[in-house]
């Protein structure tokens, strides 16, 4: 369960708007349940108004997945791993970036 957003210290909700179909979207929850980030998944295939949601949230994108942290649009799974392999994705979610290895 997400912390409520009224609380500072909690971390900002992760929304991903994803089908179950899609390999980009398969690729973006294994990194999110890999670093055990508690995320809402929202299918635009059972809702054409979450579709709408996602377009206009995104700025008229209409590949899945689409990805949220708080009020931050990530973008898609690329976007998600390069944001991770530049050390960019634990500060957006309120984490301490991981030690150097060797530190």
């Amino acid at each position: 369960m997400t912390a409520p957003a009224s609380d500072p210290g909690a971390a900002p909700r992760v929304v991903m708007y994803a089908t179950d179909w899609c390999p980009y979207c398969r690729r973006a929850r294994h990194l999110l349940d890999a670093k055990g980030v508690a995320y809402d998944e929202i299918d635009v295939d059972l809702s054409p108004e979450a579709r709408a949601e996602m377009r206009q949230r995104s700025g008229g994108r209409t590949s899945v997945p689409q990805i949220f942290v708080g009020d931050v649009h990530v973008g898609g799974s690329d976007d998600l791993h390069a944001l991770e392999a530049r050390g960019g994705l634990d500060p957006l979610l309120g984490r301490s970036p991981p030690a150097p290895a060797g530190a």
